[in-house]
């Protein structure tokens, strides 16, 4: 369980200190989307869990959708970090390195449910409830990770311009949007599709992504063949 701060959760004077409180709300935040879904995780609910209370949150975020931005943040740079170790290295063929590539990042991106659903959330629900100034400086912080994502790729698929890479990322993206939901239903969800006649309705997260990355990888090899011919 996690422990309430000393004195409750008071305001910090220091840089360091702010640091300290903000890294308390969002490992508290952690600890509550890996028991229940994002949508029934409040800014009040965090507040308990750290011993204070919600407007001692609002301090450092102005609300749930804004800290849950930064949330996403921490944990797709973790992620990278992992990821780039995970990937093979260059120097095999494309028909060789494609499928292995898919599935590393597949599987890496599914032992993460909680990057992913808050990504799937991203434009319909962590966007709407944001200064502009947030939105902002989370969409710089954005562009930096998928450029990151995307030079990992032309590191290993050499054959893949920068453009091809970046589009690439892009889709992956949209991708992990539709399929993350459709891949982890709610309870009558999963009780409706039990039907023996429903089992196509049945979606592994990483096996679909995997499939859907390497189609798109293949296909823009394809395509960035062509126009560098």
């Amino acid at each position: 369980m996690h422990s309430a701060p000393e004195h409750g959760f008071q305001r910090a004077r220091r840089p360091e200190q702010r640091e300290v409180r903000r890294k308390a709300i969002l490992d508290a935040a952690q600890e509550l989307l890996a028991e229940q879904p994002a949508q029934d995780v409040s800014l009040r609910e965090i507040a308990r869990r750290l011993g204070g209370s919600k407007s001692g949150i609002i301090r450092y975020y102005e609300t749930r959708e804004a800290l849950f931005l930064e949330l996403l943040q921490r944990a797709r740079q973790e992620w990278l970090d992992e990821l780039e170790r995970r990937l093979p290295r260059p120097g095999s063929s494309p028909d060789d390195l494609v499928p292995r590539i898919a599935d590393t990042w597949a599987r890496s991106l599914a032992e993460r449910p909680m990057l992913c659903e808050l990504w799937s959330m991203l434009a319909s629900v962590l966007e709407r409830n944001v200064s502009p100034a947030v939105i902002r400086e989370f969409k710089l912080a954005n562009r930096e990770h998928l450029l990151r994502l995307a030079g990992m790729i032309t590191e290993r698929l050499p054959f893949l311009d920068d453009a091809a890479a970046n589009e690439l990322v892009r889709a992956s993206v949209v991708v992990i949007v539709g399929l993350w939901p459709f891949a982890n239903p709610g309870p009558a969800v999963l009780e409706a599709i039990d039907d023996p006649r429903l089992a196509a309705s049945h979606v592994d997260f990483a096996e679909t992504f995997s499939r859907d990355l390497q189609v798109l990888m293949t296909g823009l090899v394809h395509l960035n063949g062509e126009r560098t011919r």
